[in-house]
């Protein structure tokens, strides 16, 4: 299967580790990634420029739908932020054809039109709907029983479910339960998984972001987790490099490893901690990959 491949920001600059194990575990899932198709394709705006400037948010993100259409495949992205975003500009853009029809007269520039046939789509859900949990399960080199994972799906890839399909993709509910199930490991449920990271606000309320931080990590830790799991960049970059501050605020330690979804999913494959840079988050992973049996 191929797919135009949007990466987004976060996993070519402050979370490198997303994107070479994306890599490594779509060429073992036989998941063919075009990036060619998407070079130059802009940042989705994040929710934060569309709070400013709708327009040139959907403006911005009709372009990216337009270059994917031109490849002919369909569109992949890793970051859930990215999803929601998307989903929610698509949506907008398909309601409204006089609105789309102006969108493209700005994209004509570039020789682009958009015609609306673009679908993005979470590697998440590429494995559990397109490739199917029965493939996945046929790839694994490693059982990763024994390890109890704790679900963090964030907001942006849960809702608003309209715009997300969720009514007539329903199995989205529990994508990333399924797939921890399938490579081996425990769920580990807690209500925190399907709410905000605290991201959105770091930077205009640190201290109550610091303090979301802390609410997720140590119920799901007070739960038996040994780490978490996440499908999305920025919850990953809050929940991991911001531990120790909600440790420090509340005084006790927490040391939750927090995994990107294709690390969970490359260790259950065979690939190396090393390839996947394992060794580069804040909170230390060598505990928990200590405890793991997997092969070299």
């Amino acid at each position: 299967m191929k797919y135009a491949f949007y990466p987004g920001c976060v996993s070519r600059g402050a979370c490198p580790e997303l994107y070479s194990a994306t890599i490594e575990v779509c060429r073992i899932l036989e998941i063919e990634l075009d990036e060619e198709a998407l070079k130059g394709a802009s940042c989705t705006g994040a929710g934060v420029l569309q709070e400013k400037n709708l327009r040139l948010g959907d403006t911005l993100n009709a372009r990216t739908f337009a270059m994917a259409e031109k490849s002919g495949n369909p569109l992949m992205t890793i970051c859930s932020t990215c999803q929601g975003v998307m989903s929610q500009a698509n949506e907008r853009l398909l309601a409204d054809p006089e609105y789309l029809a102006s969108i493209n007269e700005d994209l004509q520039e570039e020789g682009l039109e958009y015609k609306g046939t673009a679908d993005p789509k979470h590697l998440l859900w590429i494995i559990a709907e397109d490739l199917g949990i029965d493939f996945l399960e046929s790839k694994l080199v490693n059982k990763l029983e024994g390890l109890k994972l704790a679900p963090f799906y964030g907001c942006y890839i849960v809702r608003p479910t309209k715009a997300l399909g969720f009514a007539e993709n329903p199995g989205r509910k529990q994508a990333l339960e399924m797939v921890i199930e399938s490579v081996g490991a425990e769920v580990v449920d807690f209500p925190g998984k399907t709410l905000c990271c605290g991201f959105p606000i770091l930077t205009i309320n640190p201290e109550n972001s610091v303090n979301m931080v802390a609410n997720h990590t140590i119920d799901a830790k007070d739960r038996g987790a040994d780490a978490m799991v996440t499908p999305c960049p920025l919850c990953h970059l809050n929940l991991d490099g911001y531990q120790p501050n909600a440790a420090s605020a509340r005084k006790r330690e927490i040391d939750l490893p927090i995994i990107h979804l294709p690390q969970l999913l490359g260790l259950a494959l065979g690939i190396s901690p090393e390839k996947m840079r394992l060794n580069k988050h804040i909170v230390s992973t060598k505990k928990l990959l200590s405890e793991l049996v997997i092969s070299p």
